[in-house]
């Protein structure tokens, strides 16, 4: 059975004419003026802590994400990477907007309040039906350790359950990235099972250990104590349920990862 996005109504209320008084103006400047019906445009969603804000990359990004992902200690357990070349970041970011409107990745850039981009996170393998996606996050080395991990995974969760309607968030780490599993479980996910010759790196196939977090769960997971405000447009092809918050409300408590291809990583750091 297919699920409908819950969200606006299909029309909208007709609401009285305002009477035409440059028509009956005895200036003639008058009637040639005519009301402004251009639509301003919604801004685009972002997500914000106590530290970082979680927001759509643009070309003008290209340069801190090369720097970011040409470290290959960065890409190490991912399917891409590391950057040689400037013109790779640019060719992902061209590809974001695409990908939103299609429904089959939601990258967001990690952006912190005094350093700028620092990574970026995500949500890919939607299931509108099940209301379930995956998470991935990538994190310059320098920010592993540093509670980032923790912070941006509890704004994509916010997002995820608190306003696209999202009932399961997955994740995956490399059975040899201790780090990210580690990181995953203290953060509230809850470890499931290896998935065997799940993910191909090159003529190379990877084992993953899957993860979740229910919404169900959220709340007394250590990630509901990190507050987040939620504000903009949320991207419609993600929407997948009943938003808890109204549209650009405060949420408090108490994302394939990104590249050239999505990352089989829950975190790298954290």
């Amino acid at each position: 059975m297919r699920t409908e996005a819950v969200g606006f109504p299909t029309e909208l209320p007709v609401l009285p004419r305002a009477p035409d008084t440059a028509a009956q103006s005895s200036d003639p400047r008058a009637r040639t003026r005519t009301p402004c019906r251009d639509a301003v445009p919604s801004p685009a969603v972002e997500v914000a802590g106590p530290t970082l804000t979680l927001r759509y990359a643009t070309a003008a990004d290209a340069d801190a994400l090369y720097a970011l992902a040409s470290d290959p200690e960065v890409t190490r357990f991912f399917s891409w990477g590391p950057y040689r070349r400037r013109d790779e970041p640019l060719a992902y970011i061209d590809r974001l907007a695409g990908q939103r409107a299609a429904g089959e990745q939601l990258d967001l850039l990690i952006v912190h309040r005094e350093d700028g981009p620092i990574g970026v996170t995500g949500l890919s393998e939607l299931s509108r039906r099940d209301r379930r996606a995956v998470v991935g996050t990538w994190l310059g080395r320098r920010w592993w350790g540093s509670g980032a991990n923790r912070e941006s995974k509890a704004l994509v969760a916010r997002l995820g359950f608190e306003r696209l309607g999202l009932e399961r968030i997955g994740a995956y780490a490399d059975v040899e990235n201790g780090r990210s599993q580690t990181a995953l479980e203290r953060v509230g996910f809850t470890r499931e099972g290896v998935l065997r010759g799940w993910h191909r790196h090159g003529d190379v196939v990877h084992d993953v250990v899957l993860f979740s977090l229910l919404r169900s769960e959220f709340d007394r997971s250590p990630l509901a104590a990190v507050p987040a405000q939620v504000r903009g447009e949320l991207p419609q092809a993600f929407v997948v349920g009943p938003s808890a918050q109204a549209s650009g409300g405060a949420a408090g408590g108490g994302a394939t990862g990104a590249g050239a291809e999505p990352s089989s990583s829950g975190v790298i750091g954290g």
